[in-house]
């Protein structure tokens, strides 16, 4: 008779619960780039401190209405409309305009606002007034430049890849490109120009901030939030 082999199997070490850590559910919304890049990460390290917490994030630029979605907090960028909703601004988030280095390479480096009329730009069809851009300079007024052009996208990431890969100049939320900046793949347009700043926010349903799991969520992304690049 044939001997059975033996395998041998260790378990996984199991995270446990500290007495007294919140449970349950919390549905959050966040705008879709933010949440991809940045919101996740700070999600799985609180899961990882708080086990017995589940959590339901909503990806969308849309911002939904809060109560009849039954979502309890939402990350939010750019101003806000909805005031029955309780507010926690975390501060502003920087914006630079940005291109591949590619395609400064191939194209030229602008050297003034208005050399912008010359080149490819990408734009968000979501975002009203987007093909206007209003540059702030480093002393003096602000100028604002026609900002049509070929290619429009929906959504933060599609802008992103479409700007590594050459496509056109943008506006960019620092933390979206920050990675692309330091490798080099991607350079500062107009440096002494800079976009409008976008706030950043999160709102929270009314009396959802006194349960303890959702408390203490906000804080944890508040911080990460706050230590974002270019958030200020």
């Amino acid at each position: 008779m044939r001997a059975l082999s033996c395998i041998s199997w260790t378990r996984p070490p199991m995270r446990f619960a500290a007495r007294g850590s919140p449970g349950g559910k919390i549905r959050i919304s966040c705008t879709a780039a933010l949440g991809v890049r940045h919101v996740q990460r700070a999600l799985f390290a609180f899961q990882d401190q708080h086990p017995n917490v589940s959590v339901d994030l909503r990806l969308s630029d849309v911002q939904i209405d809060l109560v009849r979605e039954a979502v309890d907090i939402a990350i939010r960028l750019g101003p806000l409309a909805d005031s029955s909703m309780q507010r926690r601004h975390i501060g502003n988030s920087r914006r630079v305009l940005v291109a591949s280095r590619a395609y400064l390479e191939e194209h030229g480096r602008p050297q003034r606002p208005d050399d912008l009329r010359h080149h490819q730009t990408i734009c968000m069809s979501n975002i009203v007034g987007s093909d206007m851009l209003v540059l702030h300079p480093q002393e003096g007024r602000p100028c604002s430049i026609p900002f049509d052009g070929r290619l429009l996208v929906d959504h933060g990431l599609a802008a992103r890849e479409a700007l590594r890969q050459g496509r056109g100049i943008a506006p960019a939320h620092v933390w979206l490109v920050d990675d692309l900046l330091q490798a080099g793949a991607m350079e500062q347009v107009l440096p002494d120009y800079a976009p409008e700043p976008v706030p950043l926010s999160i709102l929270i349903v009314p009396g959802r901030a006194r349960i303890k799991r959702i408390r203490s969520l906000i804080d944890a992304i508040s911080a990460a939030l706050k230590a974002l690049p270019g958030i200020g």
